[in-house]
């Protein structure tokens, strides 16, 4: 499978406040590097306890990939996967896959986490060199549905043959928990980037977090999240045909109508999977009406 920009995180939290500064006081700099969502993963820190606040919040994402990672095969949602039953779900698992619902619904069902099955068909497939028939694509596409999830605080239960992946709204998930960490722990003004972007206030010295988007355009983004969908962002085949974000109603991949879909949204969360399911969508206008579902989402580059 092709390494692309959604599989390269950094995770970066009071992000390099100002290169002056970190000079000036180069005990307050702290960087550490290592894994994290299955991917390189750094945070850099101008803090007089950055060390220790970075410990934490590395504990965190590794408490996070063990309920919520496909790479984890003891993880809670790679249990969930394999027994098709979880008792005593934790919280997290929960409380993500309640905003994957919320999307699925919003989107008309072109957000659904129960892909997983097809996914895994695509991946076989291409290890094979080849791609799923139209008769293997219906079989297992009768496996998917979110009406085959069943859940509530005392369990989680998949019908035979159904599982979940969380690769259209984790990332995003993840931010969104490492920032309010790092809000408890009293820090402002913090870019965190674990794929997609999640804004505590802005700059330390005035202004958004400068990004510029994968069309071209360029934004300050302050006390919101940022995250960026490609229907060919990550393909399943070397020759870049066949994109990883499926259609849960054919179980195709997304035409690549637009190079790339860029939301906003208070949440990381919820940009994640809007921007995922954008990528699903037939035009512009449908992309409006989405995010306009959503308190505070909306489009941030031009298609």
């Amino acid at each position: 499978m092709m390494l692309t920009r959604r599989r390269l995180i950094a995770i970066s939290a009071a992000l390099a406040v100002l290169p002056a500064v970190a000079r000036a006081n180069p005990a307050t700099a702290r960087l550490w590097t290592g894994q994290a969502l299955g991917a390189r993963a750094s945070i850099r820190l101008v803090h007089p306890d950055g060390e220790a606040v970075a410990a934490r919040v590395m504990a965190e994402i590794d408490r996070l990939e063990n309920i919520l990672s496909l790479y984890r095969p003891a993880s809670a949602l790679s249990r969930l996967n394999r027994e098709g039953h979880l008792s005593a779900p934790p919280f997290e698992l929960l409380e993500c896959l309640s905003l994957a619902g919320a999307v699925h619904h919003a989107s008309g069902g072109l957000f659904d986490p129960t892909v997983q099955p097809l996914w895994a068909l695509w991946a076989q497939a291409a290890a094979d060199g080849t791609r799923p028939d139209a008769g293997a694509l219906e079989r297992v596409r009768r496996k998917t549905g979110w009406d085959r999830v069943e859940m509530d605080a005392a369990a989680i239960t998949l019908r035979p043959g159904t599982a979940l992946t969380l690769n259209g709204i984790g990332q995003g998930y993840v931010a969104d928990r490492v920032a309010a960490l790092l809000e408890a722990e009293g820090l402002t003004d913090i870019l965190v980037d674990t794929g997609e972007l999640r804004a505590l206030g802005g700059r330390p010295e005035g202004g958004g977090w400068p990004v510029r988007l994968e069309t071209g355009e360029r934004l300050g983004l302050r006390q919101r999240a940022l995250a960026t969908s490609a229907a060919l962002g990550t393909t399943f085949d070397q020759a870049g045909r066949d994109g990883h974000i499926l259609d849960p109603k054919t179980g195709m991949p997304a035409p690549a109508r637009w190079r790339a879909v860029s939301i906003s949204a208070p949440s990381a969360a919820i940009a994640d999977a809007l921007a995922t399911a954008a990528c699903l969508m037939p035009d512009r206008d449908a992309i409006l009406a989405l995010a306009g579902r959503f308190d505070g989402a909306r489009l941030e580059n031009s298609l």
